[in-house]
């Protein structure tokens, strides 16, 4: 017998409460009734870990222009330029309204007594133009965004929430392809219930945890590209995962991010004799785009047999370091690491998702009624490769451009389709969730060793072999028993991790950050890797 379905119905429904989705919850919150799902407690995306800080123009010697320039550099010749004008150009406006939120960006105090915002600089940026809460950015978006959310009437937050699929026509058997909800598995209940909404915007974040190192939370594990892609939803550009240069290499410091500003701020690395190599690699030294960094870490980690690399900072004075870096100093030195007197250890991690769920220039994805915004959508704006600072003001842009749109439709639906109960009255309780841990060791292990940093046609054939195997069992798995966290997310990260090596299969060349032994040339005019469907 199918128990008793729990319904809710909503104007929009948000798939994500980071940044982009708490921002155009507030954007709709006075037009539209809104539920907001948070898999996990409301701090725990990316959003709240980001460090370094918001890139926008406010330095009079500075220009959009400039911002668009550096941009289009760092994206390695694959950048949409519509979608980089669209995020330079809009940058000031969305800081502004962060900043009506109450956001404490730092500020300084100039010669002539003026208070202005204190800009630092980062790899990749030809001005200081990075906006910044000392050195947890992120942190103070996030919590700004929870309160502003937390107070309007028409936002309900619904936390430990996972999404599980999209409701869409083929769901209900309709012709077309548009979206009515979403099946929900609420975690604290441990039950699947229908979200009914007449707009579906998925702001779910990257996809990095579909490998063994990574910066990102335990929650950034590709839920709304792979739910996209079963609903029919082409991807472009998975191959480009960003691996950040410099996470803290220490057994016990989990995914401790040392943010890009300690090199804007002057921060050399140091080969484990002390002597600096990045000058070896790039004109740019240590202020090189974040792919050229990592790569060049990796080559010396395994040029020279070591575990890690070192990051310096310590002739910058002790005072200068708490003041612009009190996090990571009291962090290390919890680890016994006095970064104000020693180097500090650093390995790269995988950290940014650039490609994921093609959109227009409004967040709108293949289905009528579906936008994606954030990490998980592909715009265009980062290319073959991110600068730094331009992922939370994409957040903060699209989210905008989204909500405009939006708002200029209808969004309450008078009538859906009979959407079909979710039917678990087969499958049982598992006792076997030793399979579903050691599936997850096997995929970001092989992602890591086959399709990491550095990669080869073989190491490709062999990373898609395993991961068709692991789907094949997955899928099985998934038949026989009830839902779990570690289920869904596993079931996610395969379809992610089938995205990654498809694109990476397709592109014949070597760019920004897929770099292939096989092919190390750059291609002349190259494309985006899209992906579509193939049932659809």
């Amino acid at each position: 017998m199918i128990n008793h379905q729990v319904e809710h119905t909503c104007d929009v429904l948000v798939i994500g409460a980071g940044a982009a989705g708490l921002t155009l919850a507030l954007r709709l919150a006075d037009k539209a009734n809104v539920i907001v799902l948070s898999k996990s407690k409301l701090k725990e995306g990316s959003t709240y870990y980001a460090q370094g800080g918001i890139a926008a123009v406010f330095d009079e010697t500075d220009s959009i222009e400039s911002h668009v320039q550096d941009t289009l550099v760092a994206g390695a010749g694959l950048c949409d330029e519509k979608a980089v004008r669209i995020t330079a150009e809009n940058a000031r406006d969305s800081l502004e309204t962060l900043i009506s939120y109450g956001v404490p960006f730092d500020t300084v105090t100039n010669e002539q007594g003026q208070q202005k915002y204190h800009l630092t600089r980062e790899g990749g940026h030809s001005h200081r133009r990075i906006l910044h809460a000392a050195d947890a950015t992120g942190k103070a978006v996030q919590k700004t965004l929870i309160r502003s959310a937390q107070a309007h009437q028409n936002i309900h937050i619904f936390e430990r929430y996972n999404a599980v699929d999209l409701i869409t026509s083929r769901t209900t058997k309709q012709t077309g392809k548009a979206v009515y909800g979403a099946y929900v598995w609420n975690r604290n209940k441990e039950q699947v219930e229908v979200i009914k909404a007449t707009k579906v915007i998925l702001a779910t974040g990257g996809a990095s945890k579909v490998y063994q190192y990574t910066s990102n939370p335990d929650i950034a594990s590709g839920d709304g590209i792979a739910m996209a892609w079963r609903a029919g939803c082409r991807v472009a550009n998975m191959e480009f995962n960003q691996f950040h240069p410099t996470c803290l290499f220490h057994p016990d410091a989990r995914n401790f991010l040392l943010t890009e500003a300690l090199r804007g701020e002057g921060a050399y690395l140091l080969r484990p004799d002390g002597s600096r190599f990045m000058p070896d690699f790039d004109d740019r030294a240590e202020l090189a785009p974040r792919d050229i960094v990592a790569r060049a870490i990796d080559y010396e980690m395994k040029r020279l047999g070591a575990d890690c690399m070192y990051l310096d900072i310590s002739h910058k004075p002790k005072s200068f370091i708490k003041q612009h870096f009190p996090n990571i100093y009291k962090r290390c030195k919890e680890y016994g690491i006095k970064i104000h007197k020693q180097p500090i250890p650093v390995v790269p991690a995988a950290h940014y998702t650039c490609g994921g769920v093609i959109t227009n220039m409004q967040g709108e994805t293949d289905l009528a009624g579906l936008y994606a915004i954030g990490e998980v959508a592909y715009t265009g704006l980062h290319g073959a490769n991110r600068m730094a600072s331009n992922s939370l003001l994409e957040c903060l842009v699209f989210a905008e451009a989204a909500a405009s749109h939006i708002l200029s439709t209808p969004m309450t639906q008078t009538h859906y389709p009979d959407i079909p109960h979710w039917d678990d009255s087969q499958v049982a309780d598992s006792d076997e969730e030793v399979v579903i841990q050691h599936n997850w060791h096997e995929l970001r292990l092989l992602m890591w060793d086959y399709v990491g940093i550095v990669r080869t046609n073989k190491r490709l054939e062999r990373a898609m072999r395993r991961i068709e195997l692991l789907q094949q069992e997955v899928q099985e798995y998934y038949a026989n028993f009830k839902v779990s966290n570690n289920l869904l997310e596993l079931r996610n990260l395969l379809d992610v991790a089938e995205l990654i090596v498809r694109c990476a299969m397709s592109r014949k060349e070597s760019r920004g950050l897929h770099y292939n032994l096989d092919y190390p040339e750059l291609q002349d005019n190259p494309t985006p890797s899209i992906i579509t469907p193939d049932k659809f």
